[in-house]
């Protein structure tokens, strides 16, 4: 393995990117939220690990794309790096609206009635692998952790400990959101913590636009 000090900066600002994405609730989350709070707790959990397994595709997936266009046009991080930037400064301009916005987060139960906990893993894993926005956020994400020549082992860390903070993190939601009273608790933070994840957003935007190699 090469010397891992230059690459870890990196990997641990995907894996911080990756982070703060989960930290804003998105459909998914709301989804999870909604279902631990109107079926149960372990509908929820795994509902969430559905999800989860949804990430991991998406992020095998990613890396190993990138991974093979590189092979073939080195020059190409340059434009994934730009793209990458581009979207990040979008979630951050996201990130700040909603941290504008008077609405709190509203948690629904997934339509179509109750299902066995297969169903609903299975139910999680279509409603991920099924976001076109879960694409974008990918490329994104894995654009902040590989450099050019990285090793093969690079994207395999990205890969795996995103998928471990995926199941940790939505996990927990399913346990702490499922009472309302947690909902009202987040909702109340909801306009700080979206201001934070504003600035990250705009902080690796700007960091990958800046920084091409």
């Amino acid at each position: 393995m090469q010397d891992i000090s230059i690459y870890l900066p990196s990997i641990l600002l995907a894996y911080s990117a990756f982070f703060v994405g989960i930290a804003s609730p998105g459909p998914n989350i709301l989804a999870i939220m909604g279902t631990s709070m109107s079926v149960g707790r372990r509908s929820g959990i795994a509902l969430a690990l559905g999800v989860a397994t949804g990430s991991f595709t998406w992020a095998v997936l990613t890396v190993v794309g990138l991974s093979a266009l590189l092979a073939t046009y080195a020059t190409a991080l340059v434009a994934i790096k730009i793209f990458g930037g581009l979207y990040l400064l979008w979630l951050a301009y996201k990130s700040f609206k909603s941290a504008m916005a008077k609405h709190d987060i509203e948690a629904r139960q997934l339509a179509g009635g109750t299902r066995t906990p297969v169903g609903y893993l299975t139910r999680g894993y279509v409603i991920q692998m099924t976001n076109p926005k879960a694409a974008l956020a990918w490329i994104a994400i894995i654009s902040l952790g590989l450099q050019q020549d990285a090793p093969l082992w690079v994207g395999t860390v990205i890969v795996l400990g995103t998928f471990a903070l995926s199941v940790v993190i939505h996990v927990t939601y399913a346990v702490a959101f499922s009472t309302p009273v947690m909902v009202r608790l987040y909702g109340r933070a909801r306009r700080g913590i979206q201001t934070v994840l504003g600035c990250f957003f705009a902080f690796a935007g700007l960091k990958l636009l800046t920084s091409r190699t």
